[in-house]
């Protein structure tokens, strides 16, 4: 099979994770409110997963140097789908807090062997496109999977979690069929050393081998804007059932509008900037928009401007993931760039557990809290972007 073949099956494989991953999304705030569980649930069930995906992505970079990112891909697209079915029948708190756990620990390998596969196997001048395409495909992908998951979600809500699962299932096994080995040690390891390398302190450890203060800017511009892109989301989502009564299907038609959008920003504005300027000035704008935008939709008189700055802030951390993710990459020692990518997906998370436990809580204090946190939260994101840009004038 040719190399363009291969990894134009490969990206079919992550439209279609993106889209199923999300099938489950838009019915969650309609299970919290059947079971009758508390409204903070809609934050801690997501931060239980990335808590996961964080403890486990720089053990999947790790281990990704042995078994290759198409076995990775397999056993987690695997793991994910059984991780869902038990989601479907959990019936109370503690049994979604420990299928959102096993879902993460899942979770985490999916994301950084997209990213691994990538810098490993792609030719010098298709890495930054292709990972441009990968983030894009995350994004875009995951908005028109709510909309799947929001219609589903009207005939069925476990019936949305079993095509779900089989969906991840049958990724996995296209992953693995199309995908080269790309491990890039080739000596065989012990048992006792891969429990070494499961030990989630000492795959973060390792990170001295590659920070610097650069780095350190980086990953804290990589926390900040997923703090604020999973809080003001989940919040979102909970909103828009909670307050406004709308059922999951609104949830996904307005998702596919921000998907579009998207979609089309990525494959014009996206380009541009990374081809074009200085993506280090572009982060920096890219984070004061999310902020601004942020600030619009927590002042928005009417329910059309709220959902019109949603989707601006949506699109503009749609933009700024890819520009983010090249510059790591770019940034990144060859013979580190395993462990720099599942330190990257690790610091994602980290903001992602920060941003939906910190909006499941705040909500109950105030519809409207998560929102202004976002405003600030992202404001402190373009703060970190200009110490990056700054590190790189001193250099």
């Amino acid at each position: 099979m040719k190399y363009k073949t291969r990894f134009f099956l490969f990206f079919v494989a992550m439209v279609m994770f993106a889209l199923s991953s999300n099938f489950a999304h838009p019915v969650t705030p309609t299970i919290i409110q059947d079971l009758r569980l508390h409204d903070y649930m809609f934050g801690v069930a997501l931060a239980m997963m990335q808590l996961a995906n964080f403890l486990m992505s720089p053990f999947w970079g790790k281990i990704n140097n042995y078994i290759s990112s198409r076995t990775s891909l397999l056993i987690c697209c695997i793991g994910y789908g059984v991780a869902q079915i038990w989601f479907a029948f959990a019936t109370t708190e503690a049994m979604i807090i420990c299928a959102r756990l096993f879902a993460g620990a899942f979770v985490g390998g999916i994301y950084v062997s997209f990213l691994t596969y990538v810098v490993n196997v792609a030719k010098d001048e298709d890495q930054p496109r292709y990972l441009t395409y990968s983030a894009t495909i995350t994004s875009v992908g995951g908005a028109f999977g709510y909309l799947i998951g929001g219609v589903l979600g009207e005939l069925s809500i476990k019936g949305t979690f079993l095509v779900q699962a089989v969906t991840l299932i049958a990724t996995g096994v296209l992953f693995y069929a199309v995908s080269l080995p790309d491990g890039s040690r080739k000596e065989e390891v012990s048992v006792r050393q891969l429990a070494k390398d499961a030990n989630p302190l000492r795959a973060f450890l390792d990170c001295r081998k590659f920070m610097t203060v650069a780095f350190a800017a980086l990953f804290a511009v990589n926390i900040l804007i997923n703090f604020g892109n999973t809080g003001f989301d989940q919040a979102f989502n909970y909103y828009l059932k909670d307050q406004l009564s709308l059922t999951s299907s609104y949830n996904g038609i307005i998702k596919a509008a921000v998907g579009l959008v998207s979609f089309v920003s990525n494959m014009t504005l996206c380009v541009w900037i990374i081809h074009k300027t200085n993506t280090r000035r572009s982060m920096v704008l890219l984070t004061g928009v999310c902020a601004l935008a942020a600030a619009g939709a927590l002042l928005a008189p009417c329910i059309g401007l709220f959902i019109g700055f949603s989707i601006l802030v949506y699109a503009a951390y749609s933009v700024s993931l890819p520009v983010l993710q090249n510059i790591v990459a770019s940034q990144a020692d060859p013979a580190q760039k395993n462990l720099v990518m599942g330190f990257y997906n690790a610091t994602k998370s980290l903001g992602s557990i920060a941003g939906s436990l910190t909006a499941g809580f705040i909500y109950s204090v105030n519809v409207k809290l998560p929102f202004a946190c976002t405003a600030v939260i992202y404001g402190l994101g373009m703060a970190a972007a200009i110490g990056y840009l700054r590190c790189g004038k001193r250099k």
